[in-house]
């Protein structure tokens, strides 16, 4: 068993190609012992965006705090907020945008550990 608070956990810029102003914390992972998911958290800052990408598992989010929009592979853009979840289908191209010029859009995000 573990646990930990979001705020002691590290938050590291995001380096991947196509994120602006994205930070990620990773509360949970195999490093902590779960044996299949990894938890991570995102926090998006104003105006910031995620890449437009795809990947070959499914991921689950949870938005924890603000509002933005969640893109879908045609482009349309999905609102969600602090309360709802999104599933998000292997291959499926996406993107999460903050759409506030003031408050962060945070998310949480959990993936199979082999991604990570």
């Amino acid at each position: 068993m573990r646990t930990i608070r979001l705020e002691d956990v590290k938050k590291v810029r995001m380096a991947m190609e196509g994120a602006e102003g994205v930070f990620k914390q990773v509360p949970i992972s195999k490093e902590d012992g779960s044996p299949s998911f990894c938890f991570r958290v995102f926090t998006i800052e104003p105006n910031g965006h995620t890449p437009y990408h795809s990947h070959d598992f499914e991921h689950l989010n949870y938005v924890i705090n603000g509002q933005g929009v969640l893109v879908d592979a045609e482009g349309v853009k999905h609102p969600i907020k602090a309360g709802e979840f999104a599933l998000i289908l292997p291959n499926e191209k996406h993107q999460f945008q903050n759409m506030s010029e003031t408050d962060p859009f945070v998310i949480i995000c959990a993936v199979p550990n082999e991604y990570e």
